[in-house]
């Protein structure tokens, strides 16, 4: 092919990538709308909108308000045309997600099983996404990837676990897991899966520190709108920062680390009953020990939240399990205490909260093929 047919065929290709993502950007537009903003011909947006609707990646959905003419039909992606799936591993159960185009959770489940290195193990947790994929019926081609959240930090390629103390799974391949499914497969820290979704929601931030209130505390560092990973892959374990060496014993053999203060364990293990049933009594504002527990929580919170502050002037997102349960009164709080003997001021509107609750690294995680489809196309 000359060089001159090479070029056609990669302008049109580039116009048709264009044209798509606006549209994914916009959400709903119109054919004009598209013409006077990406300031492209008539002919060219109409070839390109005709190109992407027969191929099933974009739809007209009614129509905008009429201006004097016709009527201009809304346009919009097909939010499922792919589908995308999350597996969160946890030390005693996992957590499978489905996330559309827009990273939106259509299905969420737990299902208990203790963690263990066997072919067992990962053959009962891949067959549970083949089986969630073929009660929907869905074809092979339709789904995008499987991408695997756990508790541990991964290889820079992201084929093995290599250091994995909370649930012994040093080792742990991403092999273990793709041998058994038909779809690319991916492999990420949890944490950085979270921060994965946080960077997502919050697509404004170029700067952020996630911190996982998960069952065992983890964190991610957004910078330059990216989410650092380190030369040895554990920036952002604020989790082993120790506030108090003469504090618990954490996992990793040190004392006080904040693992031990504001993990959602530590908190259970302070109160003595799980967090659902924690947050409802503290609520009622009857019990002052439960109380007491929980601003003592939120006090050693606050004080690594000053730290991390010092260390990485941006917004500071409070995400995973817990955050659902924080309220406008938790975060005044928060705010107020961080301010205590520091030198900067940390603005409320900064300390943000995730929505997403414990299935927030396995969302995180299934992102990870979305977010490479809609650039491919």
């Amino acid at each position: 092919m000359s060089e001159k047919g090479l070029t056609n065929i990669s302008l049109k290709k580039i116009n048709k990538s264009k044209v798509y993502q606006y549209i994914y950007r916009k959400k709903t537009i119109s054919k004009l709308q598209i013409v006077q903003e990406l300031q492209m011909g008539l002919s060219t947006v109409s070839q390109n909108l005709n190109l992407l609707e027969q191929e099933g990646l974009i739809e007209k959905n009614g129509f905008f308000e009429s201006t004097g003419g016709r009527k201009a039909n809304a346009l919009q992606i097909v939010s499922d045309f792919k589908i995308s799936i999350g597996i969160g591993i946890l030390k005693g159960m996992f957590h499978i997600t489905a996330v559309d185009l827009y990273g939106n959770a259509f299905y969420t489940d737990t299902i208990p099983l203790p963690y263990s290195n066997t072919p067992d193990y990962y053959k009962q947790v891949t067959d549970a996404v083949k089986e969630f994929i073929s009660s929907r019926q869905y074809d092979n081609d339709k789904v995008l990837g499987i991408s695997i959240a756990t508790q541990g930090i991964t290889s820079p390629d992201h084929t093995t676990v290599l250091y994995g103390d909370i649930m012994n799974n040093a080792g742990m391949k991403l092999d273990d897991f793709s041998r058994y499914l038909p779809y690319p497969c991916y492999l990420e820290h949890d944490s950085k899966s979270a921060a994965f979704l946080e960077l997502w929601n919050h697509p404004e931030l170029d700067s952020a520190v996630i911190i996982l209130l998960n069952r065992n505390l983890g964190g991610g560092i957004i910078t330059n709108h990216q989410i650092h990973q380190g030369i040895s892959m554990h920036s952002g374990t604020l989790e082993h920062i120790c506030i108090n060496p003469d504090g618990p014993l954490c996992y990793c053999g040190s004392r006080g680390c904040l693992e031990t203060y504001c993990s959602a364990n530590a908190l259970e293990q302070a109160a003595g009953m799980p967090a659902k049933e924690f947050f409802p009594l503290l609520r009622e504002k009857k019990s002052p020990q439960i109380i007491q527990i929980w601003k003592d929580y939120l006090n050693h919170l606050a004080f690594a939240m000053k730290n991390l502050n010092l260390v990485i002037d941006a917004p500071i997102i409070l995400s995973g399990y817990l955050a659902p349960y924080f309220t406008e009164e938790d975060i005044e709080y928060l705010t107020e205490h961080l301010h205590t003997a520091a030198p900067f001021i940390l603005d409320k509107a900064q300390v943000l909260v995730g929505t997403n609750g414990q299935y927030t690294p396995a969302i995180g995680a299934a992102l990870h093929y979305v977010e490479k489809f809609i650039q491919s196309v």
